[in-house]
């Protein structure tokens, strides 16, 4: 989420995962042998199972397990067929939601989904009703404390799209989807780590929510990423840092 509270909600979002971690390690095992199984076993020739191997080794999933659901990917282990699915939507005061899920049974992914957004507030929408709000591009975010002239300089030299520098002090670096690998590397040779990188689907304008709705929101964002199904949730809404103390 963009806006004057991006660091404080970037926090807010890792603690929540900590405390969520094994349903976290099922849901980056499972991108992991989804990719595996459409791009091959290689990091180095497959982009998608490299990124997810950098998401899932970004919240300490063993190795052991990483290369276990690269074997099944590859089918030298029996797996599940998964099949991707997006979900779009509203939610509370009408902004943008999606969620990306990853379900061996539709019906009941759906059926999850759709009660999560009714019960927060929001509505279940179409396919293609908000998804036109969102680009999809590399998003590699640094600390208030960084320098961004030596992340600008490296950045674009790498071939970065952009740098935005928020009211909070944090910076970040936007990239194209095939040039998020190369300017990550850079970034990271200059010594220069991100407190957090994806390949995301990033809004093209956001929403500030406040209020009740801002709590629903939050809550309702919260409640989608807990659903065994759901792999990534993104919206427009640029929420308070207080939405979240009130989940």
């Amino acid at each position: 989420m963009a806006g004057h509270s991006k660091w404080a909600n970037i926090k807010h979002r890792k603690a929540a995962q900590d405390a969520k971690r094994a349903k976290i390690f099922t849901k980056h095992i499972r991108e992991i042998t989804v990719a595996a199984r459409i791009g091959g076993p290689d990091p180095e020739t497959n982009a998608r199972l490299r990124l997810a191997l950098d998401r899932a080794f970004a919240v300490n999933l063993p190795k052991d397990r990483a290369d276990a659901a690269i074997k099944k990917g590859a089918g030298l282990e029996e797996t599940d067929h998964y099949e991707e699915i997006r979900y779009e939507g509203y939610g509370p005061g009408g902004t943008a939601i999606m969620v990306d899920c990853m379900t061996d049974n539709r019906n009941r992914t759906v059926s999850e989904v759709r009660h999560a957004f009714t019960k927060h507030g929001g509505k279940l929408g179409t396919d293609n009703s908000v998804a036109y709000l969102f680009q999809e591009c590399g998003v590699l975010l640094f600390a208030p404390e960084t320098d961004s002239e030596q992340v600008l300089e490296v950045a674009l030299e790498a071939g970065a799209d952009d740098l935005v520098e928020n009211e909070d002090g944090s910076t970040e670096v936007l990239t194209a989807p095939a040039s998020y690998h190369t300017v990550r590397e850079a970034l990271l040779a200059a010594g220069l780590e991100p407190a957090a990188a994806d390949i995301t689907q990033r809004p093209d304008l956001t929403v500030p929510v406040a209020g009740d709705d801002a709590e629903k929101t939050a809550k309702l964002i919260d409640r989608l990423e807990d659903l065994d199904d759901v792999q990534s949730v993104y919206t427009n809404a640029e929420l308070p840092e207080e939405a979240f103390a009130a989940e």
